[in-house]
């Protein structure tokens, strides 16, 4: 872990609650010192101008890194899945957020270790390494080896994170509502209310190793995938609500291989966007975390490592054959089964305008682009993502006429976006067409219109 700065994780909610309510005097004292030197200079500032000076959005920044938990991922969702219709500034300084969380002083850690593992949490291991490898919202991961020699990766909760998961987002909503950092054009709260459903998924580590077994399975069953992927061995003895124990996979940073070889690059963005095919169509489970750090190559064996199956989502079987139908459509621009199929899945509402619904047929068939492309669709020259943002600002001009898909379609199209980004990051050249109508072969389309 790069960064060695430690902070205590509040884990009462009223130590939570304090540290939010400091934050906002702190940025409402800054507001008044920028605003009266603004006004003796003649000049006559927005609120909005105001909250967004670089001091007051570090500020927020830090104090959100601090608390971890869901008030962090609040600012990584923001960051992420909403960071064309928030103001630059801002998307900037979240972005930290996806990877800049403190670790835990050692005196918290070696307390949450024999709360759950009791004052002898140490005898099964040969080793424990008390800093961690890696922080992020909810909880930071250690290395560890077993007196067998296995080596391990550790994942542990940060205290009070679970219990904290309501009250947290409810006070950062209050937070950012209150202080003009979102613009009224960003609807928050269909938002905020997808991050309470997704952080009590993710603060269950349970439910993470019956995921990540899952999928592990899917992965051995398939030999091809075998060959191509590997997914990090569970230790359920070791496991609980709060830890979650695999094993230590290495692997170079995904963002690393844009220095190899063309033919690799290419190759790598395929196997990846073709698991994207089989996640949603096949296994009708996704792991719909596009955060590159979940992803390692190993060049020995010229395998890819999965990592982090916390934000992993069953898809309905109705979902997936809607979403099969949609991309066919697009690929032969039928706006009719288009329509029919984002109808199903959940995409209008009944009072929705002609021309709104054709703004959302156009992002459709844009993001479906790679898919009619004859031979390798290069995304290192290609203005897609952008060209699919711009679109998507389009339609937030109309927000009132527009409503939240189904948490599903959320997580499915992050994660798809994800790949695109990815790919465009290591400049591959993916043959896409190809790779969805294998999967076409594998798993036919029945219409349902």
């Amino acid at each position: 872990m790069k960064n060695k700065q430690t902070a205590k994780v509040p884990s009462s909610r009223l130590s939570r609650f304090s540290a939010l309510g400091g934050l906002a005097s702190r940025l409402a004292g800054n507001v008044m010192l920028e605003g009266a030197k603004k006004l003796s200079k003649g000049q006559k500032p927005s609120l909005n101008e105001l909250m967004l000076t670089p001091t007051n959005i570090t500020h927020m920044a830090d104090k959100l890194s601090e608390l971890r938990g869901a008030a962090m991922k609040v600012g990584q969702m923001l960051s992420m899945d909403s960071g064309e219709l928030i103001p630059k500034e801002l998307a900037n300084i979240l972005s930290r957020l996806r990877s800049d969380a403190k670790a835990m002083p050692h005196k918290q850690l070696i307390a949450l270790l024999k709360a759950n593992w009791g004052d002898g949490w140490l005898e099964p291991f040969a080793h424990f390494e008390l800093n961690p490898f890696a922080a992020a919202s909810i909880g930071q991961v250690h290395l560890a080896t077993l007196d067998t020699g296995d080596k391990l990766a550790v994942k542990l909760q940060y205290p009070g994170i679970r219990n904290s998961i309501d009250s947290d987002i409810d006070n950062v909503a209050t937070l950012l509502k209150l202080s003009k950092l979102i613009p009224t054009n960003v609807q928050l709260d269909p938002l905020l209310t997808e991050a309470k459903q997704q952080l009590h998924l993710e603060a269950d580590y349970r439910h993470e190793l019956l995921m990540l077994q899952r999928f592990q399975s899917l992965i051995d069953s398939n030999e091809l995938s075998k060959d191509e992927f590997i997914v990090p061995c569970t230790y359920p003895k070791l496991c609980n609500q709060n830890m979650l124990v695999m094993s230590f996979i290495e692997g170079q940073s995904i963002e690393s291989i844009h220095l190899l070889a063309s033919e690799t690059r290419n190759e790598i963005a395929t196997r990846l966007l073709s698991l994207f095919f089989k996640e949603l169509f096949s296994f009708r489970l996704m792991q719909t975390d596009p955060n590159f750090a979940n992803y390692q190559y190993q060049l020995e064996s010229d395998k890819l490592v999965l990592l982090d199956f916390g934000a992993t989502r069953e898809i309905p079987s109705e979902i997936s054959a809607q979403y099969k139908q949609l991309m066919v459509a697009a690929t032969e621009n039928n706006r009719l089964q288009m329509a029919a199929a984002a109808q199903k899945i959940g995409f209008f509402q009944e009072e929705i305008s002609t021309e709104q619904k054709n703004l959302v047929l156009d992002i459709f068939y844009l993001a479906c682009e790679p898919l009619r492309f004859e031979g390798e669709y290069d995304f290192s020259n290609d203005t897609l993502a952008t060209r699919i943002m711009q679109a998507g600002q389009t339609i937030s001009m109309k927000h009132n006429e527009w409503h939240s898909p189904p948490v599903d379609a959320i997580f499915i199209h992050r994660k798809l976006a994800g790949l695109y980004l990815l790919a465009s990051k290591i400049g591959a050249k993916v043959n896409v067409k190809q790779l969805f109508e294998l999967q076409l072969i594998q798993t036919p389309l029945t219409i349902n219109l």
